[in-house]
């Protein structure tokens, strides 16, 4: 499912306009986006936890030369799913 079937889905299940629909999708990535950047945590309770992780510096190679390269430290989007939709995808 791509972000504009996403929108047709919510218009259709919430009964709203695809506009409001995708104006709601909008705000909710932005709001996720928000969160994150501050170092907060997003939890939605039966869906899942939206929070930052910390990729430490590490040594990789080049796989051209084959030489060592160092890798930066980074922070990363995390998801971890909830116990409802890990059910729902089990079933």
């Amino acid at each position: 499912m791509n972000k504009q079937e996403l929108i047709d889905f919510i218009a259709s299940q919430a009964e709203l306009p695809k506009n409001k629909a995708a104006q709601a999708l909008d705000g909710f990535i932005a709001g996720v986006k928000f969160s994150l950047t501050k170092g907060e945590e997003v939890r939605l309770v039966g869906f899942g936890t939206f929070s930052v992780a910390q990729r430490a510096a590490t040594t990789g190679r080049n796989p051209k030369t084959g030489e060592p390269i160092q890798i930066p430290a980074s922070k990363n989007a995390k998801f971890k799913a909830g116990k409802e939709l890990k059910e729902a995808v089990n079933k």
